[in-house]
């Protein structure tokens, strides 16, 4: 199961006390309180791990170290490590105190999210030649405290959507190495599979149902990993009894989630052709071709339709090489 909404409390270390000390060597008298250390701050860094944030699932509260206090001789406290928190790229990081959020977007991307104290000032520091002897000393600054919602947003190229049990995960098996759970029941994909072709990220997102958008069903849950996808590759299944009202009932919750999402480019694969009469499937896709011009039946058994979508995905490849180079 991976987690990819989760709300927990960070706080960063405090700075350690700065310390009143006098020396007691003759002839060197005077102050010698060192100042505190900093405290350890708090850090959000990139990963290709998906399930990081599973961790967060009963470990709700995390804390960085103190510094330490100050010593005499002009010894400062040392500062405390700072604490690195690993969370999947396509990660936002919602600051519930400030309405600050920050986007994790690289593999081994670094974000502060929570500052140390500063650590306070020893008695050497309040020295002057009126007070020689001086017992002021400052304490450490606290560090940030509060809670951060971290939500996950997956970044692929391609986005697998559609009504459940139409089809998405045998394809993402058939192209990738994936190993997505297949079976003939609504909500098989109970969270987002991905797969790798060749330089591509495909990402197969568990079926959208009506009223989505709204929390039904598996609910807004998995709209949000749809946001960050470049493509969409949508599904409606040869053997449904109203496709065109399928495909318009997915577009219907994408666009009440997010319009954006319904600018984005998409091919709609006429799924498990193999399950109708060619005649049931060639008056489907002329039904549906109104809706959109980027249509092809496709199944799995069915190898020449597999190199079709292995073409457009090469042709995808190719932008994205052009678009680095």
């Amino acid at each position: 199961m991976i987690i990819d909404d989760v709300t927990i409390k960070v706080k960063a270390g405090n700075g350690g006390k700065g310390t009143v000390a006098f020396n007691k060597n003759l002839m060197s008298l005077g102050p010698v309180g060192g100042n505190g250390g900093e405290g350890g701050s708090v850090y959000v860094e990139g990963t290709s791990d998906l399930s990081v944030l599973n961790k967060f699932r009963f470990k709700k509260e995390v804390k960085a170290e103190n510094g330490q206090d100050g010593r005499s001789q002009f010894r400062d406290g040392n500062d405390a490590d700072d604490l690195v928190l690993s969370v999947p790229v396509g990660t936002v990081a919602h600051n519930l105190k400030t309405g600050q959020d920050v986007e994790i977007t690289k593999i081994g991307q670094r974000i502060l999210i929570a500052c140390g104290g500063r650590g306070g000032k020893g008695n050497f520091h309040f020295r002057s030649s009126t007070n020689t002897t001086p017992k002021e000393f400052e304490y450490g600054g606290p560090g940030e405290s509060f809670e951060v919602r971290f939500e996950l947003k997956l970044i692929a190229d391609v986005g697998f959507i559609g009504l459940p049990n139409v089809g998405k995960s045998s394809l993402l098996n058939e192209l990738t190495s994936a190993k997505s759970k297949v079976a003939n029941y609504p909500f098989t994909t109970l969270e987002p599979n991905l797969g790798t072709y060749y330089d591509l990220i495909l990402a197969d997102i568990p079926g959208l149902i009506e009223g989505a958008s709204k929390g039904k069903g598996l609910g807004i849950k998995f709209l949000r990993h749809i946001e960050r996808t470049n493509i969409l590759f949508h599904f409606v299944a040869a053997d449904s009894s109203d496709p065109s009202a399928d495909y318009k009932t997915v577009r219907s919750e994408l666009g009440a989630y997010n319009k954006l999402l319904l600018e984005k480019p998409e091919y709609l694969f006429i799924s498990k052709k193999d399950a109708v009469p060619s005649n049931v499937v060639a008056e489907t896709v002329e039904k549906l071709k109104e809706l959109n011009k980027n249509i092809m039946p496709i199944s799995i058994f069915d190898l020449d339709s597999i190199e079709l979508v292995k073409k457009i995905l090469n042709d995808l490849i190719l932008e994205k090489t052009e678009q680095k180079s």
